[in-house]
């Protein structure tokens, strides 16, 4: 859009993270007996020794004194079936009858028929903006065992997968000499 960085704006740096596809979830907390669900892509691994993962939510949104509050929240990846319940939780008026079932999980909650599930004890919340970055630690996971495309957004819309993938994920740590490393870090063997 723009190559001065003088006219960088905050709608076109939204556009333009926007073009970094992601996968959709919602975010479920419970305080003071009170349930709250927020749709997010702002969410990412952090670490896995000890497993965290992070999620951005914006200041003074319900979510964020709910949180504050909290002890655990779950993060729950949704499927391309549940367009429906991604607009919900986003707070997007459509008309369309959202039809959902929340299940109790060791000391969180999580959305039925989702395609997987991080339940995490809040470990730390930081400032980053107009943003708080909640990490909490993974206490539990949860995999469906029928698994369904997954729900991405990309450029504002939502999306799907819509073909096979080129090659297999590797499913080791290990580096292999034929296959680009994603998460291989060359400085650990220096």
């Amino acid at each position: 859009m723009t190559e001065n960085n003088s006219k960088i704006t905050p709608f076109a740096f939204r556009k333009t993270m926007g073009l970094f596809a992601t996968g959709v979830t919602v975010m479920l907390t419970e305080a003071d007996s009170d349930l709250h669900g927020m749709t997010a892509n702002a969410v990412s691994s952090l670490s896995l020794d000890p497993m965290m993962i992070l999620i951005c939510v914006k200041k003074g949104s319900r979510t964020a004194a709910m949180i504050q509050k909290a002890n655990h929240f779950s993060i729950n990846f949704l499927g391309a079936h549940q367009e429906a319940l991604s607009n919900y939780f986003a707070g997007i008026k459509t008309g369309q009858k959202v039809d959902f079932q929340i299940e109790p999980w060791r000391l969180g909650k999580r959305l039925r028929d989702c395609l997987a599930a991080v339940l995490c004890a809040v470990s730390k919340i930081t400032e980053g903006g107009d943003h708080w970055i909640v990490i909490g630690k993974v206490e539990d996971i949860y995999i469906n065992e029928k698994p369904t495309e997954p729900l991405l957004v990309f450029g504002g819309s939502y999306h799907t997968l819509g073909a096979q993938p080129i090659a297999p994920a590797p499913d080791t740590w290990e580096p292999l000499s034929n296959i680009p490393q994603i998460f291989y870090d060359p400085w650990e063997n220096q």
